[in-house]
């Protein structure tokens, strides 16, 4: 069975006739025209009441050509493109922001209808798109695509919640307008597509060593996520500038469970800090008492004056010593 490849189109700059030097140009042959076909009408008198047919011919040819090359004029704002099409042909895009007049036979692109979507409720909404891609024109602007939180799992299986802002610009117009049926709409589904395959190729959380996880990777997520899109996209003539993530927590059905597990990480993690600081300040002290010769203690003693020690160093609550007042040994 042969596969059909679509073809990739290719942008084409084009530059098109100055509207500021079209327009006194019509605006002369309009009114020309209209004095001529006046002119013909009048001296009509002189001609045994028929009006002058050459004149008149021209002057009615002339207002009907002023009238027919008047949709050719068009205007374009900075960061704004046009592509145009001719019966149906490619035939280049005009970048150059400005008054414009190009063949009134250019496609003006204007369609519209009814779009159909599924709601929350798992019903269908239609709404009114309205006039869409009026004179083919396209946002060159740089714009933001802020995602919906959504449900995935994880590397491990674990439900998150997970966002991201996605700050995209259309830098090739043939490809957005001929290679994918409607970008824009392209853009959101591909984003969150790609945002729910980056979830599950990492973990959330506590991954084996070097590994990168969504909360301590940021950056190197937000690189992946870049890049993925860029895949994605450039088939639309799309280029991803940024990619962030703007929201990353479990999903409320563990959420606690996790919470609780991170309360006892973190809870062991500052026990082992206290250990190891009581250890340290243990040892310096026996040895500056032997070094200084303040106190000799065997070995019985040395152990009852560490496990005090530590006691207190790693006690969470106040300490009230006990003092001793008959001998060491009583």
């Amino acid at each position: 069975m042969s596969e059909l490849t679509l073809n990739t189109n290719r942008e084409v700059n084009r530059t098109v006739q100055r509207g500021a030097v079209m327009l006194p140009t019509v605006i002369i042959l309009e009114l020309g025209s209209i004095a001529l076909f006046i002119y013909s009408i009048a001296v009509s008198d002189t001609n045994g009441g028929h009006p002058r047919w050459p004149l008149f011919i021209v002057g009615l040819l002339g207002m009907i050509l002023a009238v027919f090359v008047m949709p050719g004029f068009f205007t374009l704002q900075p960061n704004e493109a046009r592509v145009l099409l001719l019966f149906g042909r490619y035939k280049g895009t005009v970048r150059e922001s400005g008054f414009h007049w190009g063949n009134p036979f250019y496609s003006n692109g204007r369609k519209g209808g009814f779009r159909v979507r599924a709601t929350k409720e798992e019903g269908l909404e239609a709404r009114f798109t309205g006039h869409q891609g009026w004179r083919n024109k396209i946002s060159l602007r740089v714009r933001n695509l802020n995602s919906d939180k959504l449900k995935v799992n994880d590397k491990r299986g674990n439900p998150i919640e997970i966002g991201a802002v996605i700050v995209w610009r259309v830098q090739d117009t043939a490809q957005a307008m001929f290679d994918v049926d409607d970008y824009e709409t392209y853009v959101r589904i591909q984003s969150e597509s790609a945002i729910r395959h980056l979830a599950s190729a990492y973990a959330y959380d506590h991954g084996e060593e070097n590994e990168i996880t969504l909360r301590s990777g940021v950056d190197e997520v937000s690189q992946a996520l870049r890049q993925e899109l860029q895949d994605r996209l450039a088939k639309a003539g799309v280029v991803v500038e940024e990619a962030r993530l703007t929201h990353l927590a479990y999903a409320p059905e563990i959420a606690q469970a996790m919470l609780r597990r991170q309360q006892a990480e973190a809870v062991i993690a500052a026990r082992q800090k206290i250990v190891h600081g009581a250890v340290s300040m243990v040892d310096m002290a026996l040895r500056e008492l032997a070094e200084k010769h303040v106190v000799q203690l065997d070995d019985e003693r040395r152990a009852s004056m560490v496990s005090n020690l530590m006691v207190v160093l790693c006690g969470e609550a106040e300490v009230h010593p006990v003092v001793n007042t008959g001998t060491l040994y009583a």
